[in-house]
């Protein structure tokens, strides 16, 4: 068995590393994008999780999505003629995920989707253009939950459906333990809401991006911000930086490393976030915390039925409301996660082994 491992986003790189730990050079080869091309919001996370460097790096040469797509699906073929694998493993739903499992296709090489059948039926969001494609194209899907298995059964997928758990539960398991003495990060502040803000249907409009940032600072309460290089820039454009920056109670952050997320996560009161693998994070026995999702949908309601999420919208008086309810019960009654046992790396690999 020869596996081609395509990533080039941090959360491709938290959720493959559990499986990039369980093989080595001479049964996988790791090809990375270069998607995220900030230093901070990649290759940083594969120094952290002490990942073996990338086999080869695309050094993707433009942010624009179309422009990231085409060069990928231009470089990798090449790649693949020369190492042969006998499938292409991808993770999730990034341009990069899409590219790479096209490119496999037209090479004639099996597609491996890890994270396979998540929907937000949000047709906004590109991840969700992404997702399905790729699970359309995919021999072997790796459903996280029975969810994700029915997603991908009722539109009569072609591949192998197997559910695996998430892989980030995986990871979470193993490197929650080692954050405190890894983290560079020192935190005094006690009592504190953490909140992250990404997705471009947020950060891209400054009106849904100002109703956000406005219900957290009417809240009066204590938020540490790590700022997204991309919601940075749109900060400063709609001049909505300097109104956080001036608050008492928010403390902005540049976007940081795996660890001091996770030391986040674990000191935090509850999180409110636009970020998906924050909310599986989240309902990891480490860190179980509530979280308040800004957006008008989810495509974990795996942590919704469970109690552990709740989606809270995109509007000022929505979002200040759930804030005050959960800073009275920010605790969950869920001791499980609904996301697997921690063991989906193992599982996948086995699989793989089996079927090639």
């Amino acid at each position: 068995m020869k596996i081609a491992i395509v990533l080039g986003t941090r959360p491709e790189i938290i959720k493959l590393a559990p499986i990039i730990n369980k093989l080595n050079k001479n049964n996988s080869q790791i090809i990375f994008t270069g998607q995220h091309y900030d230093y901070e919001m990649s290759l940083r996370f594969i120094e952290q999780l002490e990942l073996r460097k990338p086999d080869y790096s695309l050094k993707i040469s433009h942010s624009d999505p179309h422009i990231q797509i085409g060069e990928i699906i231009t470089k990798l073929p090449k790649i693949f003629k020369k190492i042969k694998p006998d499938t292409v493993v991808v993770q999730g739903d990034t341009n990069t995920v899409l590219a790479a499992a096209f490119a496999s296709l037209k090479s004639k090489i099996p597609v491996s989707h890890v994270e396979a059948g998540l929907r937000s039926f949000d047709w906004r969001m590109p991840e969700e253009h992404n997702r399905i494609a790729t699970d359309h194209i995919s021999e072997y899907l790796f459903a996280p939950t029975i969810n994700s298995k029915n997603n991908l059964t009722s539109e009569r997928v072609h591949g192998k459906i197997f559910v695996t758990g998430n892989t980030v539960i995986d990871s979470i398991n193993k490197y929650a333990r080692l954050s405190s003495k890894k983290s560079n990060l020192s935190i005094t502040i006690n009592d504190f809401i953490l909140m992250t803000l990404h997705r471009s249907e947020n950060v891209d409009h400054k009106q849904i991006l100002l109703s956000i940032i406005n219900a957290i600072l009417e809240s009066k309460q204590n938020v540490i911000f790590p700022v997204h290089p991309r919601t940075m820039k749109r900060l400063r454009e709609f001049n909505i930086y300097q109104k956080l920056q001036e608050s008492k109670n928010i403390l902005l952050l540049d976007s940081v490393g795996y660890f001091e997320m996770l030391e986040l996560m674990k000191k935090c009161s509850f999180i409110i976030t636009d970020s998906g693998g924050i909310q599986e994070e989240a309902t990891a026995p480490e860190i179980r915390k509530k979280v308040l999702v800004t957006r008008t949908t989810t495509d974990r309601p795996e942590a919704v039925i469970a109690g552990m999420s709740e989606v809270v919208g995109i509007e000022k008086n929505g979002i200040i409301k759930a804030i005050k309810k959960t800073i009275h019960y920010p605790t969950i009654s869920s001791k499980k996660t609904p996301f697997g046992n921690g063991d989906a790396s193992k599982k996948i690999i086995q699989i793989l082994q089996k079927n090639l």
